[in-house]
């Protein structure tokens, strides 16, 4: 919140002009505060000038760990690349996963390499939208006396690309995945897909207020016909994060994403 002025490294004093001790965690003190408003006692590192703000809680931190992942992921490519390698990740294919694309890609797109990521990807109906501006060859640039330029097409991808997948990636992250290959954009790194791009609309109530998911929807693609359903997709290179690399904080997925995209800008 503006005008807070709570900076990293800052001591927690109080929460709700309760002390904070080691039997009354912050955590304890929080319990059943989500989405309200809470007055937080704070002092500088040093312990001095105390003061009390008040700051409204967040009721899902999801948001803000996805966005640190995010942002992460591409600050480390872009610091490993040498500034050579985009990024962008798709959480899914409905109306967040189309703004979380546009939210980088018109960044990211200028580089030699693009990275396009759709680990955990779950679904919806914007994959053709994406693949479309994905698909774009940049082969000439309109220069302006005034303006600077754009690249022709416009908003469309300066070098290679390579997409990273995993077993989480369903539904229309399937189609993706698939039609990212089918359509030959780059290689497709990961693990194989879940599998499942029978569709359902969830549309029709009962009188008890549950509702019916039948399926409505199919896919069929014109190499492996009705085959992505129940399989997946297989990624040209096949990479897992092993449990002990996740808890080491290494994803070997990225890594060697990273390792295949500066071959092909070489």
């Amino acid at each position: 919140r503006p005008g807070v002025n709570i900076r990293e490294g800052m001591l927690l004093l109080a929460v709700g002009g309760k002390k904070v001790s080691k039997e009354l965690t912050p955590n304890k003190l929080l319990v059943n505060q989500a989405g309200q408003e809470v007055q937080l006692t704070v002092a500088n590192r040093n312990g001095g000038s105390p003061r009390t703000v008040c700051v409204k809680t967040i009721v899902d931190e999801t948001p803000l760990r996805y966005r640190d992942w995010v942002e992460n992921n591409r600050r480390y490519i872009h610091e490993k690349t040498k500034g050579r390698v985009g990024y962008v990740h798709i959480p899914d294919m409905s109306a967040e996963g189309y703004a979380e694309f546009h939210r980088y890609f018109l960044v990211e797109l200028d580089y030699e390499g693009l990275i396009v990521d759709v680990r955990f990807n779950g679904g919806g109906h914007v994959s053709s939208l994406l693949l479309e501006k994905l698909a774009r060859k940049r082969i000439a640039y309109d220069l302006t006396r005034w303006m600077g330029y754009t690249s022709y097409p416009e908003e469309s991808v300066c070098g290679s690309i390579i997409a990273l997948t995993n077993e989480y990636a369903g539904s229309d992250g399937d189609i993706f995945s698939h039609s990212f290959k089918l359509m030959k954009l780059g290689k497709l790194i990961g693990r194989r897909t879940w599998g499942g791009v029978i569709g359902i609309w969830p549309r029709n109530w009962l009188v008890d207020g549950t509702i019916t998911t039948q399926p409505e929807f199919s896919f069929w693609f014109k190499d492996v016909g009705w085959g992505v359903e129940n399989y997946g997709t297989d990624p040209d290179i096949e990479v897992d994060i092993t449990p002990q690399e996740f808890a080491k904080g290494i994803d070997t997925q990225l890594e060697r994403t990273i390792e295949e995209i500066l071959k092909d800008i070489k």
